[in-house]
């Protein structure tokens, strides 16, 4: 049963429709650690620079940022390797040392890894995997009736999400020019950028979606407890447990 139609709180404020019987998991689902993201980067980078120890494989994991946008797990790195020392997909070459530091074990890939490697590539490239989205969870079930602090919100989103963009663009750029990356880093920092733009796009979208709402009034009307249960067309009171209880369905 629903709230008769009324002002653009209602939209905002509803419990979103839901068909629980239809909903796809392959859609709803957000398993980031579908694939091991630590293991793929450091299978990729033995078998595209050789022989390496951990220590010198940690660091390209931080000089490119990997653990904030790529998932890699920069502290278990060392344990990674470890496990696939034991498990075959790499083995140890030799031990090297400077001065007093601690003794470093240099890991090759192993014909193993190689094909664990084209395993995880294959899941990791034809594969659609989706990362948390706390925003998607704030606005699904969050909605709030307070329209500027809504607007707000959103304008400060906006702005991050563009400082974002313009930051990663102009390394980008600035990194191709100095010859630091090459043309596949550069479409990579570009996808980036598109992905921003995308969302942006976006917000936009939702923009005008919001400001149809207020103009046309549409969207159920969240009950006021002082008034009661909401009454539909019929003129009948909607039955729950306790009538100061607010319900939207």
């Amino acid at each position: 049963m629903t709230s008769p139609p009324g002002t653009w709180s209602g939209w905002l404020t509803a419990a979103p429709p839901l068909p629980s019987d239809e909903l796809d998991s392959r859609y709803y689902s957000h398993d980031t650690k579908a694939v091991n993201l630590t293991r793929l980067m450091v299978l990729g980078t033995l078998q595209n620079s050789g022989p390496m120890h951990g220590h010198e494989i940690r660091r390209i994991a931080e000089v490119t940022s990997v653990s904030s946008w790529g998932g890699v797990s920069v502290g278990a790195l060392y344990r990674e390797l470890r496990t696939m020392d034991e498990t075959g997909q790499v083995e140890s070459v030799r031990t090297e040392q400077v001065g007093r530091r601690p003794a470093r074990t240099v890991y090759r890939i192993t014909d193993q890894g190689e094909t664990e490697l084209r395993g995880l590539r294959e899941e990791a490239v034809t594969e659609v995997h989706h990362g948390t989205d706390p925003f998607g969870v704030a606005l699904l079930f969050t909605r709030t009736d307070d329209l500027p602090t809504l607007l707000g919100l959103l304008k400060r989103r906006r702005e991050a999400i563009r400082g974002m963009r313009d930051g990663i663009a102009a390394e980008g750029e600035a990194l191709l020019r100095s010859g630091a990356i090459g043309p596949l880093d550069a479409a990579m920092f570009r996808r980036r950028v598109i992905q921003l733009d995308a969302e942006l796009a976006w917000q936009d979208d939702l923009d005008r979606v919001i400001e149809q709402v207020v103009a046309d009034g549409s969207g159920p009307r969240p009950v006021d407890r002082a008034d009661g249960p909401a009454v539909d067309d019929s003129g009948a009171a909607d039955e729950t447990d306790d009538p100061t209880m607010e319900v939207h369905t």
